[in-house]
């Protein structure tokens, strides 16, 4: 691109609050913007949330180039957020202020779908793109296309399948919901995805194929956390496991998993745990979690670590030959993957989704059935025990592309946009 572009990233949450992917990689991506020759100015907006305070609809400066708006929503089913509030007259004087060439929005949720509506209205010329980070669109049950009660996983969308799953929700109110999804989306001029399984998905949603790209979320270089040194049995035996505790990450999977491999006694493994907000679950899941963390841990195979912020991560993967991602719900682009792969340590996933085509490079003995404890005990007793089989996949693994690689790969994608509006 030769012209010098004005870009605007507006996320659901900023990183200094909120530790999810979405909201680091949207985090990443604005620095990355920001080191680019073709990029004038960037800065980045993020949904701020203040518990126990009503929102405001305040925009306020963070840092330099970096500002939190105080959002709320105000209907989930919809992802309605404006209009009850000054938030939408307070966004509109922001863009008005910025007045960016390009606004490259992360999310909806907190923050309200009417704002692509908003940001044409207000700046008729700025460019419009959207990165699709899960199937929230698709899906009401939290985009997860998992479905209630069962935990099945749900394959497609349609509005039968959508109503049994929500019976209290009428087969009209759910055609209504999508209609409104993608009239709001109308008003983007291009979508990404960070893998082409949800970008699939979203064409089998109703997004036009050539309307929606997929593009890799960029790590910031690292140096590779070593590996560390095996005991005199040489076995590649220690796991880790990164990130949220919730039902859908499948923890409650793996320390099954790990409870059948200690009573069969095949191989010494041990586990490492590093995980955030198990205290925000249900009482039901922390009971769960709890026993069976509490029964693990006398044996010393379970060590339990808790939440860790991105400059920690190095010295956590020290300890850890294996990383896994036991997900049950398909995923889209798990950041703790790339974040493994940039550490040198190759995954153990569920084969599904997200999680499979990224770990597609490794060996098949890497990916396992999802929600299958006794398939997860059998396969790490294995990687445990043969380490051949480790060599092997840390030799597999390719470095994960750098925020400057996908930054300059969302400014060629945004070129080839602005050329066919103007063909």
């Amino acid at each position: 691109m030769s012209q010098q572009l004005r870009i605007a990233v507006v996320a659901h949450g900023h990183p200094d609050f909120d530790v999810g992917g979405a909201e680091i990689a949207a985090y990443n991506l604005f620095t990355g913007y920001r080191e680019q020759a073709d990029v004038a100015e960037a800065v980045f907006l993020a949904g701020m949330r203040r518990p126990g305070q009503s929102a405001t609809g305040l925009i306020s400066a963070r840092r330099e180039h970096e500002f939190l708006w105080n959002r709320e929503m105000h209907d989930w089913h919809l992802f309605r957020g404006l209009g009850r509030d000054e938030a939408g007259h307070r966004f509109r004087a922001w863009l008005e202020l910025v007045n960016p060439d390009i606004v490259h929005a992360h999310h909806y949720a907190h923050l309200g779908i009417e704002m692509f509506e908003l940001i044409r209205r207000t700046c008729p010329q700025t460019r419009i793109f959207l990165t699709l980070h899960e199937f929230q669109a698709i899906c009401k049950n939290n985009g997860q296309m998992v479905k209630p009660g069962s935990g099945r996983l749900c394959s497609h969308e349609s509005i039968e399948d959508c109503h049994r799953c929500y019976p209290d929700v009428s087969r009209e109110d759910f055609w209504l919901r999508k209609n409104f999804i993608q009239r709001n989306f109308d008003w983007v001029d291009g979508f990404v995805a960070p893998s082409e399984f949800l970008r699939q998905r979203y064409i089998d949603w109703g997004i036009a194929p050539e309307r929606i790209t997929t593009i890799e979320n960029g790590q910031i270089p690292v140096a590779p956390a070593p590996h560390r040194e095996p005991g005199r049995d040489g076995l590649r035996n220690r796991f880790g496991y990164f990130g949220q505790l919730n039902p859908f990450k499948g923890i409650d999977v793996l320390l099954d998993a790990l409870s059948i491999a200690h009573r069969q006694g095949e191989a010494p493994l041990h586990l490492e745990v590093h995980g955030a907000n198990l205290d925000l679950q249900q009482p039901d899941f922390i009971t769960r979690i709890e026993a069976s963390r509490d029964a693990l841990l006398p044996h010393g195979c379970l060590q339990w670590h808790g939440p860790y912020e991105p400059q920690d991560l190095h010295r956590r993967m020290r300890g850890v030959d294996w990383v896994v991602i036991p997900s049950i719900w398909w995923e889209n682009s798990p950041m703790v993957i790339q974040e493994a792969f940039a550490h040198r340590r190759p995954v153990v996933v569920s084969d599904i989704g997200g999680m499979a085509e990224k770990a597609a490079g490794a060996t098949e003995h890497t990916r396992v059935e999802p929600r299958n404890p006794l398939a997860l005990a059998e396969t790490m007793v294995k990687l445990a025990s043969d380490p051949g089989i480790w060599e092997q996949n840390v030799k597999r693994i390719k470095p994960p592309i750098t925020v400057a690689e996908s930054a300059a790969a969302h400014l060629d994608w945004f070129g080839q946009i602005a050329a066919r509006t103007v063909a």
